[in-house]
This record gives structure tokens, C-alpha cells and sequence, in this order.
């Protein structure tokens, strides 16, 4: 993925070596560990991780942290595909008539405090409505690459556009009434729900690397290819099976790596906002 030498955006948080703040569990912590289901952990650990935050941890800037040359690399190129989401997005709610709010980006180390609860960095990459910001761990790049096998820069531009593309749906009001709408159903029809929801981000991803290659010839050989990798790698069949060798698809709350990599090439080939429209699709 062609990176460097461009503009890295301004909406960056650096909270990397810090130490959470007490600030409660409560159903924020409860909302955030709902997503613990994305990366296939228990989302009891994520609450108990919670909990142990929220019992007395004092937040404070550990001065002798020292980020490497290399996290120091990957914290520009952060910067820079936020900068093309924000890019892309401005341009295409423009078109729309509409005014796109630039997100925040926050990177920590090990756990941090977000408007939706206290997280721990086993839960992996996440976008709280709450505040408009999505948080990252850039640890968990290595855990894409060691654990779910999808290395590659592109890969990870991808997850960015995921949290990003979650963005766009709330500032669309498309989570609002997802939410709304879960209250009412039982637990299977509630993840029939956050299914669609998810692979919708998937789609946005999509849309996002389709015009962001067209204005800057961003992709090499092989880019698109760690893509898809990486959304099959994180999808609900294969991480379920992975952590506990047997596969529950009603508790699905993502989607199969089969229905990812298909969201996800469908925005990026059609590059289409109206395409990603999920819930009116007859078949995932």
C-alpha cells in the first residue's frame, strides 16, 4: 500500500502508556464487552478486565514509556489512512448534500477509558458512538498477523475503515435504529441485526478503498488480497471454531468470513454507498 510522504490526520489522541482512569463499569463496560464477540473472546473476561479497571487504577502518564521506531512507523500510518477516511468521507457526504463530523482516533496501550466503558486491549479495535472516536491498540496488528495469519498494511488500513465505516452509520442514524430496534427482539433476531450492521462497515471499508485508490492510487499487487484475508480472518464461523472448535451461527453477531470478504469486495468494486444496504438484502 502506497503510504508514505502524505498527509497524516490531526484527529489523533496518544494515549499510549497511560494508566486507566476509575470512572465505573456500569452498562457502558457491558455495551463495549458486546463487541468482544468480534476477536472470539468470552465477553465475561472483558468484564471482569473492566472491573478490575474500575476498582481503584488512577489515570497517569507513564513517563518511561518509550514508543520503538517501529510502533512510532505504524502510529504515522495510522495517521494517514484516517486522513484518507476523512478525505473520502467529507467528499461523499458533500456529494450527498450532507456534512461528514471527522471522527477521533485514540491509541492506548493495554486498557482505556471510552464514553461507552473501560476496554482492554484483548477486545481489539472499537468505535464508541458515544464519543465519535474509535480506539486502537496498534498491539493488535501484531495480533492480526501472529494469530489470525492476515499480516500486510492494507490489512490494516482495512480495520481502520471498519471502525471508520461505523462512524458513517451513526452519523447516518443507522445504528440509532439498529439499537432501538434490538431492544424488542429476542437474542437471535437481536444478532440477525448487529450482523447486518457489521457487514455494512465491512461494505463502507470498501467504498472507502474504491475512491481513495481512484484519487491516490493507493493499492500494490496484492493489497486487495490481505484485505479479504483479513475479513475472512475475523469472521464469526472461524474465530468461534478457532476458540472452541464447535460453531453457534445464531449467536453470530459479525458475520461468516464468507459474508465479509463479500461485503467487503462488494463495496470496493461497486464503490457505492447505496450498495451496502444490508438490511434490505435477501441474502447476506
Amino acid at each position: 500500500m502506497r503510504w508514505k510522504g502524505r498527509r497524516g490526520s490531526s484527529n489523533i489522541e496518544d494515549r499510549r502508556g497511560r494508566r486507566v482512569a476509575t470512572r465505573g463499569g456500569g452498562i457502558g463496560l457491558i455495551v463495549v464487552a458486546l463487541v468482544a464477540a468480534y476477536f472470539g473472546i468470552d465477553p465475561q473476561m472483558v468484564m471482569d478486565v473492566g472491573g478490575q479497571l474500575s476498582s481503584g487504577a488512577q489515570q497517569s502518564s507513564q513517563r518511561d514509556y518509550q514508543p520503538s521506531a517501529k510502533e512510532q512507523e505504524l502510529a504515522r500510518f495510522v495517521a494517514v489512512v484516517l486522513a484518507d477516511t476523512e478525505d473520502t468521507w467529507n467528499q461523499l457526504f458533500a456529494d450527498a448534500g450532507k456534512r461528514y463530523q471527522e471522527p477521533k482516533l485514540v491509541m492506548f496501550t493495554g486498557s482505556v477509558n471510552s464514553a461507552c466503558g473501560s476496554a482492554s486491549a484483548a477486545m481489539g479495535p472499537f468505535y464508541c458512538p458515544a464519543d465519535s472516536k474509535v480506539y486502537i491498540d496498534l498491539g493488535f496488528y501484531d495480533e492480526l498477523k501472529r494469530r489470525h495469519k492476515a499480516p500486510g498494511d492494507f490489512a490494516q488500513a482495512y480495520v481502520i475503515a471498519h471502525e471508520v465505516g461505523h462512524h458513517v452509520q451513526h452519523l447516518l442514524g443507522i445504528s440509532d435504529k439498529v439499537h432501538k430496534a434490538r431492544r424488542n427482539l429476542s437474542s437471535t433476531q437481536a444478532n440477525s441485526l448487529s450482523v447486518k450492521l457489521e457487514l455494512q462497515a465491512d461494505c463502507l471499508a470498501g467504498v472507502w478503498a474504491n475512491h481513495t485508490d481512484k484519487e491516490r492510487h493507493i493499492l500494490q499487487q496484492g493489497d486487495v488480497e490481505e484485505a479479504l484475508n483479513a475479513a475472512s480472518a475475523i469472521g464469526d464461523d472461524r474465530l468461534q471454531r478457532e476458540a472452541r472448535g464447535t460453531v453457534t451461527p445464531e449467536s453470530f453477531t459479525h458475520g461468516t468470513s464468507r459474508q465479509r470478504v463479500y461485503w467487503f469486495k462488494r463495496g470496493l468494486n461497486e464503490g457505492n454507498i447505496k450498495r451496502c444496504d444490508t438490511f434490505s438484502a435477501k441474502t447476506l
